[in-house]
């Protein structure tokens, strides 16, 4: 709720101009004593205690004051805390106005520099209390300013604690996959390694097993034949007489040797052959399943491709035929009458011909006039479903 009580400055300044019209009033009157009969002895002076809302609305003759000490300080204050409730201030009471007396001219001189030091006083007083305001609503900015800038300062310093964690933690993340990226490679490059080193080592196994199998049959080759060398020694020694008889033996399997050595040379020449040509039809047989395969999925794709350009064609007829009844002008006294017409058009959908057949010659006439206001026909993009396109058939009744 709202304090609508006056603040402190403005009770002040209602009690000053108060005091100093009080006063004014009291200098007037004290030239006017001056100027006449001396004035009395001075009766007691009573001061009175009134709170300020007990006053009476201030009168033109102050409002210069009220002003400059009211409104313009009071424009620029905002008020940040509770009114305090100041005492009321003593209001002196002029003195009732004596009669007439002789003229003092130094005590009115002296009563009038009196009054002028009072009114001096309270104007000074006035000031005073204008420049303390506006050093503390100064003070107060200056607060605001440096608690801005250092709440700025502290923001700043946190965002760039901030960042520089950030940063931190995407070095860190940055330098983690790195290493994990070096480790990945690294694990390829060995399987890849090893995987050279296993075929190298199973190339130089088979090399060694097939040069041990040559060695072997090599051996057993000479050995049958210094063995067969020594047993015909052995014999031709000790069995002279049987000579022509090894001999014969000797050639006899000797023939079969060089028999079973060309039947295997054929062997293997044979079995090589039917290979190669096993090979060559088997490729054949490949190729030919192969280029059948292709012709299939071509002819697929092509069925396929006209299958879907003949859909696009028959969505195209089915909008122009829609477009040409849209802009159809059915002529007066036709209903019921028919009309077919086939409409041929370019490629860019501009009509080439049109052929109405009908009974009617308005209902003939409408029907060719509204085919040629309905183009161009937007044609598809497809070159086949364009081409399909281009000529259609469409029926007409008047209702």
């Amino acid at each position: 709720m709202k304090d609508f009580k006056k603040p402190p400055f403005k009770q002040n300044a209602v009690a000053i101009g108060f005091t100093l019209g009080v006063h004014v009033i009291a200098v007037v009157g004290l030239l006017y004593l001056g100027m006449s009969q001396p004035p009395e002895p001075p009766k007691k002076i009573t001061t009175i205690l009134v709170k300020p809302e007990d006053l009476k609305p201030v009168t033109a003759e102050v409002t210069e004051f009220d002003e400059t000490a009211d409104k313009n300080v009071a424009e620029q204050i905002t008020q940040t805390a509770e009114p305090s409730v100041e005492p009321a201030p003593v209001i002196p009471v002029a003195p009732p106005v004596p009669t007439p007396a002789k003229p003092d001219s130094n005590k009115a001189a002296q009563q009038a520099k009196a009054a002028a030091e009072a009114m001096q006083k309270a104007e000074q007083q006035a000031a005073e209390n204008a420049k303390v305001t506006e050093a503390n609503k100064l003070k107060a900015q200056a607060e605001a300013t440096a608690k801005a800038q250092a709440n700025a300062a502290e923001k700043a310093k946190a965002d760039a604690a901030n960042k520089a964690k950030a940063d931190a933690d995407a070095k860190v993340e940055a330098d983690a996959k790195r290493k994990a990226d070096q480790a990945e490679r690294a694990k390829a490059e060995k399987v890849k390694a090893d995987a050279l080193r296993k075929a190298e080592a199973d190339k130089q196994r088979a090399e060694a097993a097939v040069k041990a199998k040559a060695d072997a049959a090599n051996k057993v080759k000479a050995d049958a034949a210094v063995k067969a060398k020594a047993d015909a020694a052995n014999k031709a020694k000790t069995d002279a007489a049987n000579k022509a008889k090894v001999d014969t033996a000797a050639k006899a399997k000797a023939d079969a040797a060089n028999k079973a050595k060309a039947d295997a040379a054929a062997k293997a020449k044979a079995d090589a052959a039917n290979k190669a040509k096993a090979d060559a039809e088997a490729r054949e047989r490949a190729v030919e399943e192969a280029k059948a395969s292709a012709a299939k999925q071509a002819a697929e794709e092509a069925a396929t491709k006209k299958a879907e350009a003949k859909k696009i064609a028959s969505t195209a007829k089915r909008d122009f035929e829609n477009k040409i009844k849209r802009a159809w002008d059915i002529p007066s006294g036709s209903s019921g009458q028919k009309a077919t017409a086939r409409v041929t058009l370019s490629d860019s959908g501009s009509v080439q011909s049109v052929i109405v057949n009908s009974s009617d010659p308005d209902m003939k006439a409408s029907v060719e006039a509204a085919v040629r206001a309905a183009a161009p026909y937007p044609m598809p993009s497809d070159p086949d479903a364009r081409r399909e396109a281009r000529t259609f058939t469409s029926s007409f009744t008047a209702k």
